[in-house]
């Protein structure tokens, strides 16, 4: 037995001096169907050239990276860079999968991607938080097509291991610090885009959203203005009119339905505000948008 550290062992795949299994350049399996029968416990080891994700469904993980340790009680997915020295301790209702890949499907992946996978360079968590009911149907899904042989199953393989990696390369961009002036302005802008994507039927001001952002209003639009082309205000008006007009097109809502439904006092006010933003009135805009 190898080992790239004095008394670290070096394997495969926990514990099993094997090669690669079959053709696949993936493999996916539940931690019970291993780790029960180490009882529930995986020695600090190594590997060479593998990459491993553990996906923690429900239940509690104890983890030890480098020899740093930590417990996971919260459905998450850990990152195991190759060579990172890692055991694993689990309680006997542990519910989730570990999947292993080589270099090679990395590679493609990165190409797929058309970027490297740096999120996967170095180990990290990420609780999943409230997209763990999304995450667990992509991972049941693909340990399903793993175990199965259907049609175009490497292909379905990769497609759901690249949302996985996009997934994760997200989370990660998303706990960075900013290294730059015009990196921090384009997370705010991004945060200012989802506040008015949750807010915008409330018609809250501008001086309102830039305090959630705990920026001055006058800050707010010379952002927006720079990276979007748009005031503040602006961006607020455009998301109402987009979602009336998408209304108006695909739904039978009366204007004054239309009208509260996004946060409008009055459907007077809100004809005059979609006719001097689009040029037309709510029900010319709709009998325009109707097949002839």
């Amino acid at each position: 037995m190898k080992s790239t550290l004095p008394g670290v062992p070096l394997f495969q795949l926990y514990g099993e001096n094997q090669h690669w299994p079959g053709t696949d350049l993936l493999h996916c399996e539940s931690i019970p169907a291993r780790s029960r029968l180490h009882h529930w416990e995986i020695k600090p080891h190594q590997h060479a050239e593998l990459f491993q994700l553990l996906y923690v469904q429900r239940g509690e993980a104890q983890v030890e990276i480098e020899g740093v340790r930590s417990t996971l009680l919260e459905a998450a997915i850990q990152v195991v860079p190759p060579l990172t020295v890692h055991g694993f301790r689990f309680s006997a209702d542990i519910q989730g999968h570990v999947l292993t890949f080589g270099t090679a499907l990395v590679a493609d992946l990165e190409q797929r991607l058309g970027a490297p996978l740096g999120v996967l360079a170095k180990a990290a968590c990420y609780p999943l938080g409230k997209d763990r009911v999304r995450l667990r149907g992509l991972i049941e899904t693909l340990q399903q097509e793993y175990q199965d042989n259907a049609p175009a199953r490497a292909t379905m393989l990769e497609a759901l291991v690249t949302a996985l990696m996009v997934w994760i390369s997200r989370r990660q961009q998303l706990g960075q610090a900013p290294r730059n002036r015009d990196e921090r302005d384009r997370q705010l802008l991004g945060q200012y885009l989802r506040l008015v994507e949750a807010h915008y039927r409330e018609h809250l001001s501008v001086e309102d959203f830039a305090a959630r952002l705990n920026i001055h209003s006058l800050q707010l639009n010379q952002l927006c203005r720079a990276l979007s082309g748009q005031t503040a205000l602006q961006v607020i008006h455009q998301r109402l009119l987009l979602e009336a007009r998408r209304n108006l097109i695909y739904t039978r809502m009366s204007i004054g339905q239309l009208s509260d439904s996004l946060g409008f006092s009055d459907p007077t006010y809100f004809a005059r505000f979609f006719k001097r933003l689009s040029g037309q009135t709510p029900n010319g805009y709709r009998r325009a948008a109707q097949p002839d």
